[in-house]
C-alpha cells in the first residue's frame, strides 16, 4: 500500500502541531511551517478533526486532540484516506488480490501482514516527531520537493 500525498502532508502538519503542544495554529500557518499546499492540507485537517485526531476551533485554528503518544499512524491514515493501512489490500496488486480471490503471491503477504500491521499500530505521532527531528526523512523526498537550500 502506498500512502497518498494528502496523508504525507497531514503527517507533516501533525508533526508541526505536536511541536506546539496545546497551541491553536491556523491551517495556513501549518501549511507554511510544513511546506505543503494550503488548500490541499485544509481537506486533510478537516478529516483529522472529524476523526477526533484534531480539535478545530472556528476562526482559531487546530490543535491535537490528544498527546502525540496516543495518536497512531493507522488512525491518521484512516482519517485521511478512509481506510486503515494494510488491512485488506495486497501489496503486490491493488485490485486483483484479496482474501477471497488471492493472487499468486498472496501467501507471502498473508504471512508478513500481521507483523507489519502491529508495527504500524505501535507507531505513534510522537515516534514520527522524534524521527523527524533529525531531518533524515527529507532524504526520501523527491528531488522536486527538496528546495535549493536543502539540497546537498
Amino acid at each position: 500500500m502506498r500512502l497518498s500525498r494528502e496523508t504525507r502532508y497531514a503527517i507533516e502538519a501533525l508533526v508541526e502541531l505536536a511541536r506546539r503542544p496545546g497551541r491553536l495554529v491556523e491551517a495556513r500557518g501549518l501549511a507554511a511551517a510544513a511546506g505543503v499546499p494550503g488548500p490541499f492540507l485544509a481537506k486533510a485537517l478537516q478529516a483529522l478533526a472529524r476523526a477526533g485526531v484534531l480539535i478545530s476551533v472556528r476562526g482559531g485554528g487546530y490543535r491535537l486532540a490528544r498527546p502525540p503518544e496516543r495518536i497512531s499512524l493507522p488512525e491518521i491514515v484512516a482519517a485521511v484516506e478512509g481506510r486503515r493501512p494494510f488491512s485488506d489490500e495486497c501489496i503486490f496488486w491493488r485490485t486483483d488480490c484479496s482474501e477471497q480471490a488471492p493472487c499468486i503471491l498472496h501467501w507471502q503477504w498473508r504471512e508478513v501482514r500481521p507483523a507489519l500491521e502491529r508495527r504500524m499500530e505501535a507507531t505513534t505521532l510522537h515516534d514520527i516527531v522524534v524521527h523527524a527531528a533529525d531531518g533524515s526523512w527529507r532524504r526520501w523526498a523527491s528531488p522536486a520537493e527538496v528546495t535549493a537550500e536543502e539540497a546537498p
